[in-house]
Parts: structure tokens; sequence; C-alpha cells
């Protein structure tokens, strides 16, 4: 009797258990810090459980393990942290993909170039070990006038005696200036009867017309173009490259910041062949914005595969520490080009900016417009108030056009974005790469209210932080530090009522990039029912010494609950 009432008794506790995980999850994660991301203070869960690439639950460890099933896997964190996904609110795809066939002629710490000599160099090793014949087109990437001995752009005479027989281009780091050789610059047919293209400059050898080989805003498309001619057959093998590199740095969001049609047209068959691995948000070229308000109501708003064409991308002025970038004072040392009134220029004027700003708002097409110096901010707020009078809509009306960069932003021009619900991505790697250059170039006002986060914040301003990789590293975590510490390279820090809280830093590049894409319902967050895009850290951004918030690791990143990288231990 006794055996049948045992029998009987683990018969029903067994009955008891399949009841209670009628819905088992994948995984459950839990003994580490798991930080949610739901509200404006750190809130911290014990567990959460994963099911078929979403979240299940979110809370205490023994709650959580209601979800414990036969098959699901329990994921002991051992002390490290897990987020949300990181949001790349403003890189590169396209160009990482690029890079990876150039020089890297970067100075420290990004390349090993302090001198026109050591770029020089980094062409050659580039030639000889990609097997480049005379004739074919040599590009490099990231040399860097500020950081270099001689203080001072390369020019068509240094390439061309090295390179006398392949045309050779070189971008700034600021990706808005770079330098052709003569065989480069005779394959745009730039000489000396060539006029400057609108919105860009060909600068002259001094006392002469004749070009001195360095090229400013839009007089580097031609150069844009071939590079993306150059590589087109070897983007299929590139591309996953670029995404794991991404994914390394636990990004389970990528932007591509400006598509010409043929990138577009690349990710599109790479989504279709479902050869794209992270969520990628492309944002198509201003120069093709008729052609995208065409395609938007078939094409945009969605992920297909991943992909989803978000939004039009203007370049509406250039590079601060270029000196093209547009303000309304002017700057305070040389500007190559120019002799007075130094301001830099825009790349648009005011009509064209207001015509795509009213045909954007007609169509609902969200735009993403880059905008460094405050000069062309207010453009872009004139832009906005007439395409809003002309169509009778309402100004704060929930269109999140997004101000990429907004680094020299004034307080007044933020008080604009709040009262007109738009959105800036800041850009806060500035103070370290050229947080001194700025200081020499526009004085401590200017340079110590660049990419002002803390103001932003105390405004209830919905913000976010970028690389613009491959500008500077794609690093999230060098991101959260460098807007915590503003520390420059000299170790000066750049405005230090502009430093943020860890907490805020991490907002901007979790629950914030959400909302810039739309997406703060599915990602951004630890909650329920969102996706499972997930980040693992060796340690807690919140609870680390600040100055060591950039030496914090990946360990992990998880995309919709399938490991996409994981850090070999």
């Amino acid at each position: 009797m006794k055996k049948s009432i045992a029998v009987f008794l683990l018969l029903a506790l067994v009955s008891c258990k399949k009841q209670e995980v009628t819905n088992p999850a994948d995984t459950i994660y839990f003994g580490g810090d798991i930080v949610t991301m739901e509200g404006n203070d750190a809130v911290y869960a014990e567990a959460i459980a994963v099911k078929n690439g979403k979240i299940l639950f979110v809370g205490t460890k023994s709650e959580a393990e209601k979800f414990h099933g036969d098959a699901t896997e329990m994921k002991n964190l051992e002390g490290k942290t897990l987020l949300p996904g990181f949001i790349d609110s403003h890189s590169h795809l396209g160009n990482a993909m690029n890079i990876m066939g150039q020089a890297n002629v970067s100075s420290a710490p990004v390349g090993n170039c302090a001198t026109i000599a050591d770029i020089i160099a980094e062409l050659q090793k580039c030639k000889k070990n990609n097997n480049i014949k005379d004739g074919e087109w040599i590009f490099g990437w990231g040399y860097d006038d500020t950081q270099l001995a001689e203080k001072r752009h390369p020019t068509k005479m240094d390439l061309d005696k090295y390179f006398p027989n392949n045309p050779v281009y070189i971008q700034h780091v600021s990706g808005h200036l770079g330098v052709a050789n003569s065989l480069a610059l005779a394959d745009a047919k730039f000489d000396k009867n060539t006029k400057d293209p609108a919105g860009g400059m060909i600068l002259r050898l001094p006392g002469t017309t004749e070009p001195s080989g360095v090229l400013q805003e839009m007089a580097v498309h031609h150069f844009v173009e071939k590079v993306t001619e150059v590589f087109a057959s070897q983007k299929p093998k590139l591309l996953q490259k670029a995404l794991d590199l991404y994914a390394k740095n636990g990004i389970t969001t990528a932007q591509e910041g400006f598509s010409d049609a043929s990138t577009v047209a690349f990710l599109k068959q790479a989504a279709k062949e479902k050869k794209i691995s992270i969520d990628v948000v492309s944002l198509p070229s201003f120069l093709d914005l008729e052609t995208n308000v065409k395609d938007s109501l078939s094409n945009f708003g969605e992920y297909h595969n991943h992909l989803k064409l978000e939004g039009t991308k203007i370049v509406a002025d250039g590079s601060p520490q270029g000196k093209t970038a547009f303000f309304t004072k002017p700057f305070l040392t040389e500007v190559p080009g120019c002799s007075h009134d130094c301001k830099g220029f825009s790349n648009v004027t005011q009509a064209q900016l207001n015509k795509m700003f009213e045909v954007a708002y007609k169509s609902k097409m969200q735009l993403f417009v880059h905008c460094n110096g405050d000069a062309t901010i207010d453009m872009l707020l004139l832009a906005h108030e007439t395409a809003c009078k002309n169509l009778n809509q309402p100004l704060d009306a929930d269109r999140r056009t997004i101000v990429i960069h907004s680094n020299f932003v004034r307080k007044g021009q933020l008080e604009k974005y709040k009262k007109y619900n738009i959105s800036p991505s800041f850009f806060t790697n500035h103070a370290y790469f050229w947080g001194d250059v700025h200081v020499e170039n526009l004085g401590k006002e200017r340079a110590f209210f660049l990419s002002p986060i803390h103001t932003a914040d105390s405004l209830g301003i919905i913000y976010t932080n970028h690389t613009d990789y491959i500008i500077t590293p794609i690093n999230q975590l060098f991101t959260i530090w460098s807007s915590v510490n503003r520390v420059s390279r000299s170790g000066k820090i750049i405005g230090a009522n502009e430093r943020t809280t860890a907490y805020q830093g991490l907002k901007a590049i979790t629950i914030n990039g959400a909302y810039q894409y739309f997406e703060e319902k599915t990602k951004g967050s630890l909650k329920e029912g969102k996706l499972a895009d997930l980040v693992i850290l060796d340690q807690n951004p919140l609870k680390v010494d600040k100055m060591k918030i950039k030496e914090i690791l990946v360990v992990e990143t998880i995309k919709e609950g399938k490991s996409v990288y994981k850090k070999k231990l």
C-alpha cells in the first residue's frame, strides 16, 4: 500500500512539473548583472528567459525557473554582465567592406602613420600585398593631417613621386576630404580649367589654378564612386567579414549610413539570399530622393531578412576637423582654400534643403541629416519650419528627424530640437580624437560644448551616440567611455559640464537607438516580448572605474536568441 502511494505521489509530481512548463524557454540566463535598460535609472533582473528569438520572461531566478523545460539551456553568466544588444545609430557598413582592400593610412591609435612618408610606405605595402599592377587603382583610408608631423595634407606631388604609374586616392579621416595623384585627377577630368563642383572644392597650388590634389566635399564624389566600382566584385565575401566585425563589438543592429543606388541594390540582393546575419538599417542617399520616395511604400520601414531601408540621408555640411563644417563664426586658424571670414560651407543651398524636407515630409520619409556646424543646423531648423508651414503640418509631429553628429549645436538649437521633436545622434568620440584640435580651431567655448549629451538629457531630448565608423573605431565601449570622460589625446577634459553618467552612455546605444529607428517596441531593452538581441560583457560599465570602461570586452553577442559572436577564451 505504501509503495503504491509513493508511486502515485511521484507520478503526480511529474505530472505537475509537466503542467507547469507548458511554455518552456530555449535558454535562461542568470548568475550575473542583467541590466534591463528600462527606465531612467539602472534596473537589474536576476534572470531572463528566451524562446523563439524573443524574450519570454525578465525577473527573479525562481520565477524564471518556471520556464525550465527538459530542453532548456541554463546559461550561468558567472558574474558577467548581460545587456540589450548595442544599436549602432550611425556608421558606414559599406565603407567597412571597402577598406578591407585598402591601405590603412590612419594615425595612432587606429593606424601607424605619423608622417607623409609613413603614408607612402603603407600605400607601397598595399600595392605589393594585393599584387596591384601598374595602371590599377590604389586606395588608402583615414589619413589625418592634424596628427601628421608635417601638419598639412599630402599633395599630388607627394603621391606622384612614388606612384607614377597608378591612380592613387587616399581618403581623409573625416570622410569629407581626400587626396588624388595626377593619374587619379586625370581619371576624374580635374585640371586647371575645371570649376569647383557645387557643394565642393578643388584646392589649387598657390598662385595657380592647377589642382593640388586635395579635394573637399562633393569634389570627392568621383573617387568614392570609383572605390565602389573597384571593390564591387569583392563585396559578397567582404560583407560577412564586416558583419562579423560589428557583431564582435556587441552590435545587433548596424547602420549603412549613406547608401548609393548600387549599395542599396547589393544589400537587397544579400538579404534576398539570406546573407545578412544581424539587422542592417540602410539610409539611401539624398541624391536619389525622388526614387526613394517612389520606393518608400513598398521597400521602406520594414525588415526583409534583416535588412531595412529606413529613410533618406542628407549630407548638409562637412567636417569640423577638416574645416569644411559650416559655422556662424569663423575658424580661428588658417583654412585651406579660404583667405578671409572662413566659416566653412554647406553642401546644399537653403532652397535645396527646404525642397528636400518638403518632399520627405509630404511622403512621410524619415530624414537623417548630417550637420556638424551650427550654421548648418540653423539651415536644418529653417527647412523644417518651412516644410511644416507649406504642408500645414505640426512642427512637433512624430517624424523622428535625426540630426547626425550635431557636434557644434548651440543650446538654443537644442531647445528647438525639443520643441520640434527632433532627435540628435551625437559623436562624443570627437572629444578624444580631435578635442585638442577643436580647441585650437574653434576656441574653448565652442569646443567644450561639442556633442552636449548632458544638456540634451536635461532638456528631455532623446539622443544617441555613435562611432561614425570608419571615421573612429566601431568599439561601442569606447563610445561610452568618451561620453563619460570627454578626455582628449593630450589628457585634457573637453567640456567637463557635458560629461555623462555611464547609464546615459548606455541609453545612447540601446533604447534610444531603438527609438530613432521606430523600433523601441521591439528592441533596446530587456522586456517580455522584445527581440532576444543581447550582449554579454566581461564587466559592468556601471560599476567599473569610469576611465576603464573602454577596456571592457564583449564576450558574446546574441541576435534573436542565436549566438553570432563568441570570444575565444
